[in-house]
């Protein structure tokens, strides 16, 4: 990773990231306008009446700019329609084609509606998955095709006043960029520039970037990298960025997963417009979308105003490494250096769940706080902050509540600055636990999330407690989600799951159900569920099992990357899959259920 770059002026205070503003028709991203949000309809773009009622129920639920798919020409034709359809209906929200593979889809579709969505990986680009060593000029003769192949759109646009997404996808990296820079967040970056420069040379500047992956470490870390690669382009290179984290999945876990991946990020200042994306109804992504945002805004605390006392960031913001504490053991639980993460709860919940302990399962409280012997400090006392540096065995420290009004994120990041190494550190998800007595579940599980998730994909935290959900068992379903979605403790089966959109060649809903209640049980194993190859096998890179709509109606199955069963009849997919995981020796029988 280049050494010379710089994520953030400020890691310890929150200031938003400052941009250029680009117009979708008549909603403007970035400059000083709030964050926007966004969602994708699920229809068929060839059912004008359905596209149409989509939108507009998005729009009434407070969506301000909605995507519709266009794989081929004849799709991105009916467009007209639906935009004649939502603009008779009075509605002015502005509709972005989302375009893969066709780029006449992309020229037609720039006739109707605002905004192109493009993803670089595949614009131009088939995927061979091919592995060839491109010399310099062999490199520089495909960056000369792709212009040929975008220029021209590029140009439509301008004329037509239209604005774009350059949306690189994790999932979907073109053979060009694996081969040169793998499967990384640096790829993904050159990705979006090898298109962002072709737009600049043509005088285009009305576009915006993304860099959305499944994984929030790698959705954080590339976002980061972007950033850092913008600012060290120059000045003018202040484009407004979108934020989403892909396959996110459905009900607490998409939700969690999201609230890590864009809510890390708006908490440092980066991001202008956000999707959510859900394994649900498209209608349901909009209040988590706004609860994201409003969480952000409520959250913007002072940290140190006077800028003093701050150290040098720890870690490196672009390449995930666990913070090097050392081993010591609280109640019989082993902690720190690389031991297990461990869950807290307080001795109040704890008594309240005492007669059920057993009964908990996978959702267990591990310690309770006040038996841990844990220092809590404020990371500006600096004397406090060293007089624990000098204890020579590993001491568990956190930030104390209440300490300096500070934000969670930025206090947590100033004590692993600070504090020695071998001390491990308990993250908490407030430090004012009592403001949270009016707070619904949704708004605690953000929270949490955005905190303790931010905090983990830096590497830091070997401990956890939260304590902004009242609810002694939800605090600790929660807990435990939070370190799942952040790969920090894997303790059930790990689901990727798109959300639905008009490629999808299945019920994408009620097929992920039926593979949650098959695999549930299977600790540890990886199964990603996806409508379509647009993304399916790049987005699997983690997944040990995939589960690909190939055509209507039809099933392949992967193993890692690899497609090993083609078009299987939908009816049988699911025991198909099973059979898979069974060739694979990840099979277990489901415990049985005791009444």
């Amino acid at each position: 990773m280049p050494t010379d770059l710089h994520y953030c002026p400020d890691y310890f205070a929150y200031s938003r990231r400052k941009t250029r503003e680009i117009m979708v028709g008549n909603v403007g991203i970035g400059g000083d306008n709030p964050i926007r949000v966004q969602s994708m309809i699920t229809s068929d773009t060839r059912d004008t009446e359905a596209c149409v009622k989509q939108v507009l129920d998005l729009a009434e639920a407070g969506c301000e700019i909605v995507r519709i798919t266009a794989q081929t020409k004849k799709y991105a034709e009916n467009l007209e329609n639906i935009r004649d359809g939502v603009r008779a209906a009075g509605c002015d929200v502005p509709l972005v084609a989302d375009i893969h593979f066709k780029p006449d889809a992309a020229f037609e579709a720039a006739k109707w509606v605002e905004k192109i969505r493009v993803n670089p990986g595949n614009y131009a680009d088939k995927k061979k998955f091919e592995i060839r060593e491109y010399t310099d000029e062999q490199y520089a003769d495909e960056l000369e095709r792709i212009r040929e192949d975008f220029a021209p759109l590029v140009k439509l646009c301008k004329e037509l006043g239209r604005a774009m997404r350059i949306g690189t996808n994790h999932g979907s990296l073109s053979d060009r960029i694996m081969n040169r820079y793998g499967d990384t967040p640096l790829g993904m970056c050159e990705s979006a520039f090898e298109f962002a420069r072709i737009a600049r040379d043509l005088d285009y500047h009305n576009f915006c970037f993304s860099m959305k992956a499944s994984n929030p470490k790698v959705m954080i870390e590339a976002y980061r990298l972007l950033v850092a690669r913008l600012e060290k382009e120059g000045p003018d290179w202040n484009y407004p960025i979108h934020l989403g984290v892909t396959e996110a999945g459905d009900g607490e876990d998409g939700r969690i997963k999201s609230a890590i991946g864009i809510g890390s990020l708006l908490a440092d200042g980066v991001g202008d417009t956000i999707r959510v994306s859900l394994t649900e109804d498209a209608i349901h992504e909009i209040p988590v979308a706004k609860a994201i945002i409003a969480n952000i805004v409520k959250s913007h605390l002072p940290t140190d105003p006077t800028g003093s006392q701050r150290g040098t960031l720890s870690y490196d913001p672009f390449s995930y490494q666990r913070r090097h504490s050392h081993e010591m053991e609280i109640n019989g639980h082993k902690l720190g250096a690389d031991n297990t993460i461990r869950v807290f709860t307080s001795r109040k919940k704890w008594d309240a769940l005492a007669h059920k302990i057993d009964k908990l399962g996978d959702f267990t409280p591990e310690i309770v706080i006040e038996d841990s012997g844990v220092i809590e400090v404020d990371p500006w006392d600096y004397a406090a902050i060293m007089e624990i540096n000098a204890i020579k065995e590993p001491q568990l420290v956190t930030v104390a509540d209440g300490a300096h009004d500070a934000a969670v994120i930025h206090a947590f990041r100033l004590l692993a600055t600070k504090l020695s190494a071998h001390h491990p550190i308990l993250l908490k998800d407030t430090l004012n636990p009592s403001n949270n007595a009016d707070a619904d579940f949704l708004d605690n599980l953000i929270t949490a999330a955005r905190n303790i998730g931010s905090l983990l994909c830096d590497g830091i935290g070997d401990a956890i407690i939260v304590q902004g959900e009242e609810a002694p068992g939800q605090s600790l379903r929660l807990a435990y989600n939070v370190l799942q979605a952040a790969g920090s403790r894997i303790f059930k089966t790990d689901y990727v799951a798109c959300p639905s959109c008009g490629r999808t060649l299945f019920n994408l809903q009620d097929t992920t159900q039926k593979i949650r209640a098959a695999t549930g049980h299977l600790k540890g194993v990886r199964i990603a569920v996806m409508g379509c190859i647009v993304n399916g096998p790049g987005e699997m890179a983690d997944a040990d099992f995939g589960y690909v709509g190939g055509a209507p109606n039809k099933i392949n199955l992967y193993v890692g990357k690899q497609a090993v069963k083609f078009n299987i009849p939908e009816a049988e997919a699911v025991d198909r899959l099973i059979d898979l995981i069974k060739e694979h020796d990840k099979w277990i029988e489901a415990p049985a259920v005791v009444q």
